[in-house]
């Protein structure tokens, strides 16, 4: 597989890890960083030995064919749409959008271009959920009827200094968090049909606890506390809730709900984990792992221990499928799906309604061990 070149826009911390873990895959070569703070895309690309680059600069590079935006949420869409307008393939971390229009409007640009635009989250590539995949695709537990999604902290303005965007429309542990939960739904049970939910905020304010800002208030302008209803095509129902008004729970797993058993998959933030399986009569035992590389521990967390980490797994399917003709994992179509159904559920929180999406998806492929192999190095 010919490599294709990689720029990054944005030169914060999540941009260490794609410069990390670009080598491990195959047909990625990261050759410039670019950062509206020059200084910052300096320091990043002297860390990695790549080149620093001005954005101007980057979108015009002859040897960047596809542009990963790292910036902030809020600009999403308009660099993405700046990286489509300058004839490159885009892949944007999460959210790709804050809108469902702004997404469509990246769609169609992308068609005209015959251009690709790819979004995290990849982590529904990880050897854990693509064990637990199987064991769905198997009929292990039958047909799916129900299912329950959490994720639930008190929010980022304990650790971020300047935490204000999470708390304005558009962001929220809806938005924010809600990608990794959607898009693993997705690969489960494919599209979703319609949504209902209701949404609160525990506080009209919050106090940003690190940081030279330490103890001043921010407002509260978007719900904190959603709790979801998701009807699928499939015919399942899944009770998702995302919520920055907890202190402390013990529900960070999925449990999938089937006629013949059910199935409990690890935190969809994470790559690996436990998935354990319960049958008709109440055994539960745990699955022994299968040998798939994106389960294999590669990093040491702080707080978590030996963790798989795979980052850049979803935007290396993507180039894969570019050079082989073939739909990626990660698309356009099912970032946007995933879109529509975040922002549905703000809606319905919004007007007491169920929300009919206007949005459809198919599941991903699955992503085996050999042909996650195939992607690596």
């Amino acid at each position: 597989m010919a490599n294709l070149g990689i720029g990054i826009i944005g030169a914060g911390n999540i941009s260490s890890a794609y410069l990390r873990l670009a080598p491990l895959f195959k047909g990625l070569e990261v050759r410039a960083v670019a950062d509206l703070s020059m200084e910052a895309a300096t320091a990043r690309a002297e860390e990695f030995g790549v080149k620093a680059q001005g954005v101007d600069e980057l979108l015009a590079n002859k040897d960047v064919d596809v542009v990963i935006n790292l910036t902030i949420p809020d600009a999403h869409y308009a660099v993405t749409k700046r990286i489509l307008e300058a004839g490159k393939h885009a892949y944007s971390e999460k959210p790709l959008v804050l809108t469902l229009e702004e997404g469509k409007t990246l769609r169609d640009l992308a068609a005209s271009k015959g251009l690709a635009v790819g979004c995290a989250p990849d982590t529904f590539l990880g050897g854990a959920h693509q064990q637990a995949r199987a064991i769905v695709d198997e009929g292990r537990i039958g047909t799916i009827t129900t299912a329950v999604a959490c994720v639930q902290n008190h929010g980022p303005e304990g650790w971020h200094p300047s935490p204000e965007f999470f708390f304005l429309p558009g962001a929220g542990p809806m938005l924010d968090l809600g990608p990794y939960y959607v898009a693993n739904l997705i690969n489960f049970l494919g599209p979703v049909r319609r949504v209902g939910a209701i949404t609160s905020s525990a506080t009209p304010t919050r106090t940003i606890g690190s940081g030279a800002r330490a103890g001043q208030a921010i407002p509260v302008k978007t719900p904190t506390n959603i709790h979801a209803l998701l009807e699928f095509h499939s015919g399942a129902v899944v009770n998702l809730t995302t919520s920055w008004d907890v202190w402390h729970h013990k529900r960070n797993h999925f449990e999938f709900y089937g006629t013949e058993g059910t199935l409990y998959v690890p935190d969809p933030n994470f790559f690996g984990g436990t998935v354990e399986v319960a049958d008709r009569e109440g055994n539960l035992t745990e699955v022994a792992p299968w040998d798939h590389p994106f389960g294999v521990p590669n990093q040491e967390h702080p707080k978590h221990g030996a963790l798989a980490n795979y980052r850049t797994a979803g935007l290396a399917d993507m180039v894969a499928a570019l050079q082989g003709g073939r739909d990626a994992r990660c698309s356009l179509e099912r970032t946007l799906h995933g879109v529509d159904v975040m922002t549905a559920c703000l809606t319905s929180g919004e007007t007491g309604g169920f929300v009919t999406l206007t949005t459809t998806c198919t599941r991903p492929a699955a992503l085996s061990p050999d042909e996650a192999r195939a992607l690596l190095r």
